[in-house]
């Protein structure tokens, strides 16, 4: 079997003959939706030192599991993560349900990540269909329905290409056919087992599948963001509402974020009054669905200052502890390349 001799030898993976752990599958599938394999092994590592259990996780406040989350995007996956492993310990004393039927009955468990667990955990005979699953149907068939409008007919295929046995080796060797073999471009169409059946091949056309529909260009939004140093050592933080984009995590305070920005007014939202200045430069962030740009305004204020309502005041030198979001890093390196290359003599 193709699988058994070019598997990817990767961290959630059992090896051969070794049972899965549903923890470990579980929390690997949540961490790799909308991210690569790449970027998830060095927070999958840090969550299992932290978190070797399911209890373990249950166990936290939800922003110990935002803060070791951040960086890694999409944070409705870390409160969905953190609600799942306590309904896992409340309801099922600690321990996966092994069906597709009881994996999606937990909160942030879709149908993709339920086939997963309960094939590759629990070797049950379920199609998980990913975009590297996706692509390779689609090429298998010379599939012309574009995506999204394919999924439920390349869903169907791949349900009846799952074999009894082996039902967790055979997921997972799809998806490392289509991560290593039946990639977006240039495919390996020679190394591939299913190159003399697949009829994008035969045709010539295999880079052209799956066909989609162009998508429509992201809108603009604009913002501000107040970088406040207190004592020259701390800087004011707050944490964003649990309802929402970045829902639960620290962040800078700023303006709402809105299409139409009016910057001449955008003072008038600074948590404190104080010798506000705008730092040369813009903060760029991309969401799903829309594009970002944020003006920074920077101001010192003395040690005596009394926090915002809502807020705290974080130690400069460990921003990092912080449990930043990507976009509010980006805001943080900002503020302290500005303040390091400044030589007017002012704190700012």
């Amino acid at each position: 079997m193709w699988y058994d001799r070019h598997r990817r030898r990767l961290p959630w993976r059992a090896e051969p003959g070794v049972a899965a752990d549903p923890y470990k599958v579980w929390l690997s599938e949540i961490m790799l939706q909308q991210t690569t394999v790449k970027a998830v092994g060095p927070y999958f590592a840090a969550f299992l030192d932290a978190f070797p259990t399911v209890e373990a996780l249950a166990a936290v406040p939800l922003e110990e599991v935002l803060r070791r989350w951040a960086g890694l995007g999409y944070y409705a996956r870390a409160r969905n993560l953190h609600a799942c492993a306590r309904a896992v310990v409340e309801r099922h004393g600690g321990r996966f349900p092994d069906t597709e039927a009881g994996l999606r009955a937990l909160p942030g468990i879709g149908p993709y990540t339920a086939a997963a667990v309960a094939a590759i955990a629990f070797d049950q005979p379920a199609a998980a269909v990913d975009g590297n699953v996706e692509r390779v149907i689609a090429r298998l068939v010379a599939l012309e329905t574009p995506l999204p409008a394919a999924k439920p007919e390349i869903r169907a295929l791949a349900e009846r290409l799952v074999p009894l046995a082996r039902a967790g080796d055979f997921a997972q060797a799809l998806m490392d056919l289509g991560a290593t073999i039946c990639t977006p471009r240039a495919p390996a169409c020679v190394l591939c087992p299913w190159g003399e059946a697949c009829a994008a091949r035969a045709a010539g056309t295999q880079e052209t599948f799956p066909r989609k529909v162009a998508k429509a260009a992201r809108p603009l939004k604009r913002g501000a963001a107040f970088w406040l140093v207190r004592g020259g050592a701390e800087v004011l933080l707050r944490r964003r509402p649990q309802k929402g984009l970045l829902g639960g995590m620290a962040e800078v305070p700023g303006t709402a974020w809105q299409a139409e920005f009016d910057a001449a007014g955008a003072l008038a939202a600074a948590p404190l009054a104080a010798d506000w200045r705008r730092l040369a430069g813009t903060v760029r962030h991309g969401f799903t669905h829309f594009e970002l740009e944020l003006l920074v305004f920077a101001a010192d204020v003395p040690a005596s200052t009394p926090v915002p309502d809502g807020g705290w005041w974080q130690p400069v030198e460990d921003i990092d502890g912080a449990g930043l979001p990507t976009v509010m890093m980006k805001i943080a390196r900002l503020a302290s390349a500005v303040r390091d290359s400044d030589r007017d003599g002012r704190s700012w």
